[in-house]
């Protein structure tokens, strides 16, 4: 399998280097975007394992944002993870939700294990 990639959308200094850190010891490669249009014009071009998304990242967020995310990670069988507060949680057939505030561990072990389900996925499809 090549190596995974984790795409992180999220405008924080710190999320991204604490992901990049604990996700480096698995072999995984961070991609990041700051901005969502940015993020969502990365998942068509470099197809990441799994897309992590602060859903809370900027002032005004177009619920057809999240679906154009919630599109792509199914056209691409890729999972979804959002990151967000209940108030603003969309519902998303495919993807998963982590509320706000959270924690790091947890986040890092539910990134970890949808890098292990696409890897799963991957070895039996080859």
């Amino acid at each position: 399998m090549p190596r995974p990639t984790v795409l992180v959308v999220d405008p924080s200094e710190e999320t991204l280097e604490v992901l990049r850190t604990a996700l480096a010891r698995q072999g995984a490669e961070i991609l990041s975007a700051r901005k969502a249009e940015q993020g969502l014009d990365m998942v068509r071009r470099h197809h990441p394992t799994v897309v992590v998304l602060d859903e809370d990242s900027e002032a005004v967020w177009p619920l057809q944002l999240t679906a154009q995310y919630d599109d792509e990670s199914q056209r691409q069988h890729t999972p979804l993870l959002v990151l967000g507060t209940a108030r603003r949680r969309h519902r998303l057939p495919t993807g998963d939700f982590v509320a706000k505030p959270y924690h790091y561990g947890p986040l890092v072990r539910k990134i970890e294990q949808l890098l292990a389900q696409a890897q799963q996925a991957f070895a039996r499809s080859a």
